[in-house]
């Protein structure tokens, strides 16, 4: 997949469903991503969406410690692009958030690949961006 979007592309992984979180890894290392995390509370995701670098993410909304929503509010600050994970409707989400690109669980392998490639792509047209 050289030459790929995706292929090297830093993605945070904020998931506490085991089984869920090793998923998300088996597809983004199928895709070439480098994955930061995961990690599976609010404090821990803050900690890294603070301090590390990376270019998407991907937030289960409610993880140990209470819902993801200040890791997100970060992220759209930073303009680091995300998708939310969960299987709640719009009408569970803040009205800042419903904008954002949503994977629904369940999912399959074929709709998160088609969500990462999107986020991936997003970021590098962000990068392109900046630097021109």
């Amino acid at each position: 997949m050289s030459g790929d979007r995706c292929a090297m592309c830093r993605v945070l992984v904020v998931e506490d469903e085991l089984l869920i979180a090793v998923t998300l890894e088996d597809v983004l290392q199928d895709l070439g991503c480098e994955i930061v995390g995961p990690v599976a509370t609010v404090e821990k995701a803050l900690k890294l969406a603070r301090e590390e670098e990376f270019d998407v993410a991907i937030l289960d909304v409610t993880i140990r410690g209470g819902k993801v929503y200040p890791v997100a509010e970060l992220l759209l600050a930073r303009g680091i692009p995300f998708m939310l994970a969960s299987g709640y409707g719009d009408w569970a989400l803040p009205e800042a958030l419903r904008d954002q690109p949503r994977l629904t669980k369940p999912f399959t392998g074929a709709e998160l690949e088609a969500q990462i490639r999107l986020l991936c792509g997003a970021a590098k047209n962000r990068g392109d961006a900046d630097a021109g």
